[in-house]
């Protein structure tokens, strides 16, 4: 587990009128990770917080202090959110997901962020939790590694405080007047309506977004392979299609490379050139090396050799399936709901 900051308790034990936080988590129906998530956001040491739990319909079970607000016949993440600002009471939004829960520090490491007028977003990392299984951590190392998670791995495994321009909505805290002066989500681009909110905030309002690693979720993993290349093929889907019609943030070379991998990796063996093949060949020899060199270090944080093969698996995986499903998003007109 990350210790708790005690720079964050020194930042709110000196901020007076803490503003109102509303936490907004979509979910198809309640299940055990809500269950889970509700008494770490109980005991949050930022005291004034509503909680609204968006699922398809109510079961009646009693969830307090938490508000249900069943969403039929409305059932996408992104349009719950907006039910879910809608309905708040906040002044800042505080987007969670279903499958994580809030380290006891988060919002307490957030809100002072927002004392800068020109912040419009706060969010940080959302890390593997220690409890989950051998093929849910295999997957988390996958996306904390340089060559699964590119320049991205600060939305995984807490980095140096930073401005950025995307966040993920499984950790995000909005300012609610500029999330609906830029109207809030758009739900045409699940899995990338938190991508269009960010480009909003940051292009049509000149606002901020801070990442702050002790602003931290811990998020349960899709388990390696299946359910984890469906989540990363539908981000693949879309970063494809963002990097034409939104480029500002997508169209940049991180996003690219797998499908140039996945390219060379097919097409390279069928060049007739022989200086070529060498090339080919030398430059998977050093590819593998380096998915090793990954895997090892899974395994020097853990000490598990299990987690080697499987981390090495994965990224190879993750960099075909990703670069397929880029160049197909890449390609589409448009985007079905």
């Amino acid at each position: 587990m990350i210790a708790h900051s005690r720079e964050a308790g020194a930042r709110v034990a000196s901020t007076t009128n803490l503003p109102k936080v509303s936490v907004i988590i979509p979910v198809k129906a309640v299940n055990d990770y809500i269950r889970e998530s509700l008494p770490h956001l109980m005991k949050q040491s930022h005291p004034n917080v509503e909680i609204i739990v968006l699922p398809d319909r109510d079961d009646g079970e009693n969830l307090e202090p938490a508000t249900v607000t069943p969403t039929w016949p409305l059932t996408g993440p992104a349009d719950k959110r907006d039910l879910g600002a809608r309905d708040s009471t906040g002044e800042i939004l505080a987007f969670l997901d279903d499958d994580a829960y809030p380290g006891r520090d988060w919002l307490a490491s957030a809100i002072p962020h927002f004392n800068d007028p020109n912040v419009a977003a706060v969010g940080g990392p959302n890390v593997t939790p220690p409890e989950d299984s051998l093929l849910q951590r295999a997957a988390g190392w996958v996306l904390a590694s340089r060559l699964g998670g590119g320049n991205y791995t600060y939305r995984v495994t807490p980095e140096t405080a930073r401005d950025v321009d995307d966040l993920p909505s499984v950790n995000l805290l909005v300012r609610k007047s500029d999330f609906e002066a830029v109207g809030g989500f758009d739900s045409h681009f699940w899995p990338g309506e938190d991508t269009k909110l960010c480009l909003d905030l940051t292009e049509k309002l000149g606002r901020r977004i801070v990442y702050d690693p002790h602003v931290l979720v811990y998020h349960h993993r899709r388990p390696l392979f299946i359910p984890y290349l469906k989540q990363i093929g539908r981000y693949g889907l879309h970063r494809g299609h963002f990097a034409r019609v939104l480029p500002k943030t997508s169209a940049r070379p991180s996003y690219f490379a797998p499908s140039l991998f996945t390219l060379g990796l097919v097409l390279g063996p069928f060049v007739p050139w022989a200086f070529i093949q060498r090339a080919y060949l030398l430059s998977l020899t050093v590819y593998s090396i380096l998915v090793i060199g990954e895997a090892l270090k899974a395994f020097a944080r853990e000490r598990d050799w299990r987690l080697v093969p499987l981390v090495a698996a994965g990224i190879v995986a993750t960099h075909i399936w990703y670069g397929l499903r880029f160049l197909q998003g890449l390609f589409m007109p448009r985007l079905a709901r």
